[in-house]
């Protein structure tokens, strides 16, 4: 075992509270109405931040930008193997000698374990940052510009990962 984990366990604690506290914020805000549309499959309320910057409340079952929606035993299954991979990856932090890779590995295990409560306790995650802005659906030059996902703070996490 190496020294990562002195900061890396820290940081991952760090992260999943983060993650938590502004899910909290999003679940406990009545203009989201984020509990009463659990059991839809659609966009719960929106709040307008600026022009680029929304809080817009979605239950996602899936994975990474929505991508294989599990419902049932299939759900339980993903929520099997993101576990197991997230185990794997503190393992790896465990032994980690290099501090970019402990640090990835860190905010990687952080949202994923922030993403899994989520799925233990509703059967989905709660996605709430929308980055979309009024040009999602524009082409410059032929090139598709915005940020079509709606995501979370675990979500970030991994990705920065």
């Amino acid at each position: 075992m190496t020294r990562a984990w002195r900061w890396g366990i820290p940081l991952i604690l760090v992260m999943i509270a983060l993650d938590q506290i502004t899910k909290a914020w999003v679940l406990g805000t009545p203009e989201l109405n984020a509990l009463a549309c659990l059991q839809e499959n659609r966009m719960c309320g929106k709040i307008e931040i600026s022009p680029v910057f929304d809080f817009s409340m979605t239950w996602n079952r899936g994975v990474s930008f929505g991508v294989m929606q599990a419902e049932g035993l299939a759900r339980w299954g993903l929520f099997a193997v993101i576990g197991v991979i997230a185990i794997g990856f503190t393992f790896w932090l465990l032994r980690a000698e290099r501090f970019m890779t402990a640090l990835a590995l860190s905010l990687v295990v952080g949202g994923a374990v922030g993403n899994l409560i989520d799925r233990a306790r509703f059967g989905a995650v709660v996605d709430f940052l929308d980055f979309s802005g009024p040009w999602f659906g524009a082409n410059i030059g032929g090139w598709p510009v915005g940020f079509p996902w709606i995501f979370n703070v675990a979500d970030a996490c991994i990705s920065l990962g």
